[in-house]
C-alpha cells in the first residue's frame, strides 16, 4: 500500500498507547532479554555459523536492534541481510505478540504492503519480454472494449509505463467514497478489481498523464487487470511460477485471507486511514480481509524471503536485459529528497552506499522496507509489527541505512 504514509503520521503525537506502555515496562527483565537473544539470533546459511567474523557481526547488529527496541518502544522488529558472497543472516528483537510476551523470531511473517510490487513488476516485465505488450503501449489498446474504459481519468493518454511508474494521474481508490465504510461493515468481504477501480470513475485526474508523479495502488490494480486480460494468466500464479518457486521464497504467499499462519500481531496506529486501531490480529484472524490489496502489494512474507528477492530482482534473467535496464530508469518521486521511482521500484540515495533499489511497504499495523545497494552488493530487509512512526522515531529506510553502515564497516575490517 501507499508508501507516502509519513505525511499523515508526522502530524500525530509521540505518546505511547496505554497498552504499549504496560507491555514494554513490564517485559524488559534480564530473563526476557536473554531469551530474546537466544531465540532471535539466527543465521539462515548454516555454513556461516562457524565463521567468527559472522558471529561478531550478528552480535553487533543484535545489540543495535535490541537498543533501538528498548529506547523507542515499538513492539518488534525483524531484520535480514545478504552479504556480497550471498551469506545471509537474520535477526529479530521485541515481541511478535505483546499481550502474551511471544518473542519475535526472524521467521515471523508480516503483511509487506507495497513491497509486493517488486514481485508483481518482475512478472509484468516477463510478460513484456514475451511480447504481450510494450511499455509505451497505450492502455486503450487493451481496454477500449470495456464499457467503463472512458470513465477512467486520462483514459486515452495513459501508457503501460505510466501505470508502472505512477505518472498516470490516477488517484488512490481506497481513500474515496464508501470503501472504508464497506470494509468496516463487513471485514471479511472481498473486492473485484472493477469494484476498486470504480471509485475513480468519472473523477478528474490528478494531472495530465505523464506530466507529474502521484503514487497510487490504483495504477497497479489497473495494470494487473490488463495483464491478466491479455495473458489469460493470473498475476498470483505468474509470481508463484516465475519467482516464489524458483527462488524458494517459502514464507511468501498471497494475502487473500484473514487466516495467515506465523503472522506477527501488528499494531495499527491511532488515526489510521483504515477504521481499525490497535492489534490487527484477534482470535487468530486479521481484523479485516487484505484481499483487495492485490497488485498494490498483496503478499505476506518474512525478512528472509524479502532480502533474498531484494538482491535477485536486479539480475533477474527471465526478463530481457533492456527491460531490466528500463526498470531502473527513474522519474522524480515525492517520497523524500532526491528520491526517484522506476518501474515498480523505489530508487533512493544514500550518503555512503550509492543509490538503492527496492520498495517500502505499509499495511495497517505493519511497516516493511527491503533494498539492494549495488555499489556494495548488500541487500537488507526490515519489518516492524507497527505502523506508528512515533514508536520508530525514524523511517524504516533510515534504520536500513544505519544498519548497512554497521555491515559495510564490518566488511572493510
Amino acid at each position: 500500500m501507499k508508501i507516502t504514509m509519513q505525511s499523515f503520521i508526522k502530524s500525530r503525537n509521540g505518546k505511547f498507547l496505554t497498552h504499549y506502555k504496560k507491555t514494554y515496562h513490564m517485559k524488559t527483565s534480564t530473563t526476557s532479554l536473554a531469551l530474546s537473544l537466544l531465540i532471535c539470533l539466527l543465521v539462515t546459511d548454516v555454513s556461516a555459523q562457524n565463521r567468527p567474523e559472522d558471529v561478531k557481526l550478528k552480535q553487533e547488529l543484535q545489540i543495535v536492534i535490541d537498543s533501538l527496541w528498548k529506547a523507542n518502544g515499538f513492539p518488534g522488529l525483524t531484520l535480514s541481510v545478504v552479504l556480497p558472497d550471498n551469506r545471509q543472516m537474520s535477526l529479530s528483537t521485541g515481541f511478535a505478540d505483546t499481550s502474551n510476551a511471544v518473542a519475535m523470531q526472524p521467521t515471523h511473517r508480516m503483511l509487506s504492503g507495497s513491497n509486493g510490487k517488486s514481485l508483481f513488476i518482475a512478472a509484468a516485465l516477463v510478460l513484456s519480454s514475451q511480447k504481450y505488450y510494450t511499455l509505451d503501449d497505450r492502455i486503450e489498446n487493451y481496454l477500449s472494449d470495456e464499457p467503463w474504459f472512458h470513465r477512467l481519468p486520462n483514459a486515452e493518454t495513459i501508457t503501460m509505463r505510466m501505470l508502472m511508474d505512477h505518472t498516470s494521474g490516477l488517484e488512490e481508490y481506497y481513500e474515496l467514497g464508501n470503501f472504508m465504510a464497506l470494509v468496516k461493515e463487513n471485514p471479511s468481504r472481498t473486492f473485484t478489481p472493477i469494484e476498486t477501480l470504480a471509485y475513480i470513475f468519472d473523477r478528474d485526474p490528478l494531472f495530465a498523464a505523464g506530466t507529474d508523479w502521484g503514487y497510487a495502488d490504483t495504477n497497479f490494480i489497473l495494470l494487473g487487470y490488463i495483464l491478466e486480460k491479455i495473458s489469460g494468466k493470473t498475476m498470483y500464479s505468474l509470481v508463484e511460477q516465475l519467482i516464489v518457486d524458483p527462488y524458494n521464497l517459502n514464507a511468501t504467499q498471497p494475502s487473500i485471507s484473514r487466516n495467515l499462519s506465523t503472522l506477527a500481531i501488528g499494531h495499527s496506529r491511532k488515526g489510521s486511514p483504515f477504521p481499525f486501531e490497535g492489534e490487527m490480529v484477534k482470535n487468530g484472524l486479521l481484523v479485516f480481509n487484505p484481499q483487495f490489496e492485490w497488485m498494490g502489494g498483496g503478499f505476506v512474507s518474512n525478512v528472509n524471503d524479502l532480502t533474498k528477492w531484494a538482491k535477485q530482482l536486479y539480475t533477474y534473467k527471465k526478463m530481457d536485459a533492456n527491460l531490466l535496464a528500463e526498470m531502473k530508469v527513474k522519474v522524480p518521486a515525492k517520497t523524500g529528497k532526491n528520491h526517484g521511482y522506476g518501474l515498480g521500484i523505489q530508487i533512493r540515495p544514500s550518503t555512503n552506499f550509492g543509490e538503492s533499489y527496492g520498495h517500502s511497504g505499509w499495511f495497517p499495523g505493519y511497516l516493511t522496507d527491503a533494498v539492494y545497494f549495488p555499489d556494495k552488493d548488500i541487500a537488507m530487509a526490515i519489518q516492524f509489527n507497527t505502523d506508528d512512526l512515533s514508536h520508530l522515531k525514524m523511517a524504516p529506510y533510515d534504520y536500513i541505512l544505519m544498519l548497512t553502515e554497521k555491515v559495510a564497516t564490518h566488511l572493510q575490517k
